[in-house]
């Protein structure tokens, strides 16, 4: 393999496994981690923003999702997977907004607090930390392996 497609492989979002991994935020208070085990499954909806909708898009049936408490908590608390990839929301006519379904795949043996994420200066340029508002984010492969690292967490 060449150096130039090494470096390729490794700035993908997909990295060289063929997966991409995401990040998706809820409220603990309207849908928490341990509502969604005991669902065994979801469809991700209410998504409003563009550049979240773009990612739903883009999640491809397989993919690694960490679940993030927001407002309540603020920390990372487990591991989701896509079942269904982008389908028009049931919750809307409005054909430009989307829904990915979910399923529980593990729960992190010890959550990862935003202030730990902010604090590690591997995790400067997450979008967890530069764009704190977007509800469905990407995960670089090394944001991922530095996540579960904290987290104590094998997958």
């Amino acid at each position: 393999m060449s150096k130039s497609h090494k470096k390729t492989i490794a700035n993908s979002p997909s990295g060289d496994r063929g997966m991409n991994y995401w990040l998706v935020k809820s409220e603990p208070f309207k849908y928490s981690w341990e509502q969604f085990e005991k669902e065994g499954q979801t469809f991700w909806d209410g998504v409003r923003n563009y550049a979240a909708r773009n990612n739903l898009k883009a999640m491809k049936k397989g993919d690694l999702v960490l679940w993030y408490h927001s407002n309540e908590g603020l920390e990372i608390v487990g591991i989701a997977k896509v079942s269904k990839e982008a389908y028009q929301d049931p919750t809307t006519e409005d054909d430009a907004w989307v829904v990915v379904d979910l399923k529980p795949y593990k729960k992190l043996k010890l959550p990862v607090t935003l202030s730990q994420i902010k604090k590690d200066k591997r995790l400067q340029q997450m979008d967890l930390v530069r764009l704190g508002r977007l509800s469905v984010q990407t995960v670089k492969p090394e944001e991922w392996e530095i996540v579960l690292e904290l987290s104590n967490t094998k997958v």
